[in-house]
């Protein structure tokens, strides 16, 4: 059949809206067609929050293997901003933990924190013989807060006699830095997480010795910063008269590195996180206390029995894994 001009015309107006469509799919398949695989970036998992510049340089800098003794290879990520585990009520500690089934067996007491020395050379009880990952897993299923203890070098001039040969050295700083590492590998073997407290326990030394005491404050605040670095709170333990009293002195000087919670011993008086002498009520407060207001007493709960030092409690605990 011939096409007259105008009939062609025609024809060609009415496939203009298919031939519209066709370029439309087009260019909507073209980018799919000539893509490549997903880039590797696409499945990155997003960065950890608190990681960052900061995260990656404590990581660096604990990768280093002359900077970073013992097990631990990297220093975790900062600790997220949402804080610790607080605990407020009474407290136990002992010398050696005891076992899981105990603490069931204490659940008939007002006691729901105990105090774990954990690591040091300086334990009275070092062999802990019930101490693993699944005894901390155990304590946190039976209803139980802990309180981890580090209890390593001391003060030269340390009253007792028994702690001497623990004495810290010539090189505070550095003997600082490296037993807040020996605390954070061992915290990280047994489940302890960041935003944990770690309680450096220090015992009681002479303030009148001031080369003693001033060796004592630069090895506290070392271990402190460290500590810090790797996300765990520096806590601190030690006789209200000495250790806690120095404290409480290098703050009102304005002095920087100081323990974030504190646990003072003064027996024989009404549990309570206020009313220290040496402890103003601005100071390591809300939430930064633990008096240990009773020692080496021994009680029974559910057929077990205990010698135990007893506190009251007001201050973050342990958060397990």
């Amino acid at each position: 059949m011939r096409w007259t001009k105008s009939a062609k015309s025609i024809a060609l107006l009415a496939l203009l809206p298919t031939v519209g469509l066709v370029l439309a799919l087009m260019a909507a398949l073209i980018p799919s067609w000539f893509s490549s695989s997903p880039k590797a970036s696409d499945a990155r998992p997003a960065e950890a929050s608190g990681a960052g510049k900061a995260g990656r340089a404590a990581e660096a800098a604990a990768a280093d293997p002359a900077a970073s003794p013992g097990p631990a290879a990297r220093a975790p990520a900062k600790a997220p901003p949402t804080g610790p585990y607080l605990y407020k009520g009474f407290g136990l500690d002992t010398c050696e933990a005891p076992a899981v089934s105990s603490l069931r067996a204490w659940n008939s007491s007002r006691y729901r924190a105990i105090g774990v020395y954990f690591a040091g050379r300086g334990r009275a009880c070092p062999k802990q013989h019930n101490l693993s990952p699944q005894w901390f897993q155990g304590a946190k299923w039976a209803g139980w807060r802990v309180l981890p203890i580090y209890l390593g070098s001391q003060a030269p001039c340390v009253k007792n006699k028994h702690k001497r040969k623990y004495a810290i050295g010539a090189d505070p700083y550095g003997q600082g830095v490296t037993e807040a590492r020996v605390a954070v590998n061992r915290a990280r073997a047994y489940g302890i997480m960041p935003r944990s407290p770690i309680y450096l326990d220090i015992e009681a030394y002479s303030l009148s010795n001031r080369a003693c005491a001033d060796r004592t404050l630069r090895f506290i605040r070392s271990w402190n910063r460290e500590v810090s670095r790797f996300g765990y709170l520096p806590g601190f333990y030690s006789s209200a008269n000495a250790g806690v009293r120095h404290m409480a002195q290098a703050r009102a000087q304005g002095i920087t590195d100081l323990p974030a919670v504190m646990w003072f011993a003064r027996w024989k008086t009404p549990p309570s996180a206020y009313g220290e002498k040496w402890l103003p009520n601005t100071a390591w407060h809300p939430n930064r206390r633990i008096h240990q207001y009773v020692g080496h007493v021994v009680e029974t709960h559910g057929g077990r029995a205990l010698r135990i030092d007893r506190n009251w409690v007001d201050a973050p605990v342990a958060v397990i894994q």
